[in-house]
């Protein structure tokens, strides 16, 4: 019997969307839009006027969620853009197209697409598949598409870049190392499958974490500017998507526990409210960490997104350090802020 997901019901989607003001005028890039947080904010987006990038690996998927996009949004205006996050070359070869379609600026890149709990091996580059698809790839965007950013928030006063943590970023562990960030992937301690500390889930781990600290050393970098660029970072609690079914068929877990553990949940709309508040919600600052709860885990898992402040474990002169320097290491370019 495969893992059937437990189709919850969503309680704050319509009452966030019906509060975001209009995107008109506005280009929005979204990586990982074929399902789940991504395809909900995309939808949400072109609904209120925005320019949507699709950033997705070329697929039978991304076909049939563009066309689905454009069905429930038929005034939307969606462009495709093929990018494979597991591949650095795709990425740079995205930035091509990106560049075309955001003539005016990109008010809004949005770094939502990620894995979980994979298997351990490597990509084309050598690196984890977990870290390179979560954080590695999405740094490199960020550094490439940086131009753009800084152009439309010459032109419209703001921009803004989003990341995508987790409750994960906690559990199991809160410290950042540095051979996660490395050229080491498939030889990243196996494949346990324990939540509480097997070897797929602290890699996820280390991804998530990751995410965080790049956010904070965005912000770090960017308050030292003149530029009102905001670096965010939402979390989407435990929200229904298909990451558990990638994670279940690929064996990081188990197909009992993922639907005991799923009915405590959220559903995909409600998962989206960070990265849709962040994305469009004018409150939000840079240095916000957007989600339902940052207490403890249960507090975390569903609810309305609010803004909290980024934590201590990874906004830190040696986390953010170690940050950068690693990602620049394996993406083989500096990133200067300026």
């Amino acid at each position: 019997m495969s893992y059937t997901k437990p189709n919850l019901k969503s309680k704050h989607y319509d009452n966030l969307f019906n509060s975001l003001p209009s995107l008109e005028g506005k280009t929005i890039a979204i990586t990982g839009t074929t399902s789940g947080t991504g395809y909900v904010a995309a939808n949400a987006c072109g609904k209120l006027g925005a320019k949507v990038l699709l950033l997705n690996r070329q697929s039978e998927r991304s076909v049939k969620s563009y066309e689905s996009l454009k069905a429930n949004t038929p005034n939307g205006d969606f462009i495709r853009i093929e990018c494979d996050l597991q591949n650095f070359n795709s990425v740079k070869e995205s930035t091509k197209n990106i560049e075309e379609s955001a003539i005016e600026g990109l008010d809004v890149l949005c770094n939502n697409a990620g894995v979980m709990a994979l298997e351990d091996i490597a990509t084309v580059d050598g690196y984890d598949v977990q870290m390179q698809t979560n954080h590695l790839s999405h740094f490199l965007l960020v550094k490439l598409l940086f131009p753009l950013l800084k152009k439309a928030e010459s032109l419209r006063g703001e921009a803004r870049i989003i990341n995508h943590s987790s409750i994960a970023r906690k559990q199991p562990s809160k410290n950042l190392k540095s051979a996660y960030l490395e050229k080491n992937g498939g030889n990243l301690g196996g494949n346990g499958t324990s939540i509480m500390g097997g070897a797929r889930w602290l890699r996820y781990n280390q991804t998530k974490l990751a995410n965080a600290a790049f956010t904070a050393a965005l912000h770090h970098k960017l308050s030292a500017t003149n530029l009102n660029i905001k670096a965010i970072v939402a979390h989407p609690g435990l929200a229904e998507t298909d990451l558990q079914t990638t994670t279940v068929k690929d064996g990081g877990m188990g197909k009992w526990i993922t639907r005991q553990m799923m009915k405590l949940g959220q559903s995909r709309e409600d998962g989206a409210l960070g990265i849709l508040k962040s994305i469009a919600d004018s409150s939000i600052n840079s240095g916000d960490f957007v989600g339902p709860g940052m207490g403890g885990m249960f507090s975390a898992i569903k609810g309305e997104a609010k803004a909290y402040p980024l934590e201590s474990f990874y906004d830190n002169e040696e986390v953010r350090n170690l940050l950068w320097s690693k990602s620049c290491q394996a993406i083989g370019q500096e990133f200067s802020i300026k």
